[in-house]
């Protein structure tokens, strides 16, 4: 696994455990669904149940795969050399790319707007200043957009072990993980 692939794993980490408490559970992920479908106020029911869904399956592949112990969470041990794995995970996450970037299109037109995708992915935990970074780094149009296509790609790359120089590098820039 590339270094910063490895940066990106504290990170992902370090997000999930939405409610503090050191290890990911099935309470992390409802509490992380519940504050992105806030953000997502005025997208429509299907994209609202797609990410509900999306989120549900990340929780189930991680704690089938992951928890060693059976004891329904899962620690940083068990997490950091697994979540990258494309074999395990790729299905995974490209579900939940493909429901993310959707939800940040709400009147369909295949554009991301800045305030939207800040709005969701401070939801999700990241910093406000590496998210703009990010954004930049995906190459917005003149009308400060960028294409659903565009970020369910950075997404998936965000989870490939072997990547390095993506754009996605930009949300483990200034976060101590």
């Amino acid at each position: 696994m590339r270094d910063e692939a490895a940066k990106r794993v504290e990170l992902v980490f370090s997000l999930f455990d939405a409610n503090g408490n050191g290890v990911i559970d099935s309470d992390d992920f409802d509490l992380m669904t519940g504050r992105v479908l806030e953000a997502a106020a005025a997208s429509d029911d299907g994209a609202k149940a797609a990410i509900r869904a999306a989120f549900r399956r990340y929780w189930t592949t991680l704690a089938t795969e992951l928890d060693a112990n059976g004891d329904g969470v899962i620690t940083v041990d068990e997490f950091r050399p697994f979540v990258l794995d494309p074999e395990r995970f790729g299905p995974t996450i490209a579900e939940f790319a493909e429901a993310l970037s959707a939800l940040g299109d709400p009147d369909g037109d295949g554009l991301i707007e800045r305030p939207l995708f800040v709005s969701l992915m401070t939801a999700i935990g990241f910093e406000e200043a590496n998210i703009h970074a990010l954004f930049d780094a995906f190459g917005p149009d003149t009308e400060d957009r960028i294409t659903v296509a565009t970020w369910a790609a950075g997404i998936r790359d965000y989870y490939a072990p072997d990547m390095a120089g993506i754009p996605g590098d930009q949300l483990v820039g200034a976060r101590a993980v």
